[in-house]
């Protein structure tokens, strides 16, 4: 299976949302609550129907202790 790479970066390499969630042992409610937003925001986050602010991502960075440039908000496209 082979990742694209978008901007020199290979996505793999990157944690999803869903990715960070389920590592925290977390359900999408428990996140939506934590972060003020609701469950069907984060869902749509996770399942790439839209993304977050500025002023979210923050919040998930500190959250889930993670670097932005380590957070993949893109679909992994397999070829």
């Amino acid at each position: 299976m082979i990742h694209s790479i978008k901007g020199g970066v290979n996505v793999a390499n990157k944690y999803t949302l869903k990715m960070l969630r389920a590592r925290a042992n977390m359900t999408q409610e428990e996140v939506a609550d934590k972060l003020n937003i609701s469950p069907s925001t984060w869902s749509k986050w996770e399942n790439y129907k839209s993304y977050p602010d500025v002023p979210e991502i923050i919040k998930i960075e500190l959250l889930f202790d993670i670097s932005y440039s380590d957070i993949n908000f893109l679909p992994i496209i397999t070829v």
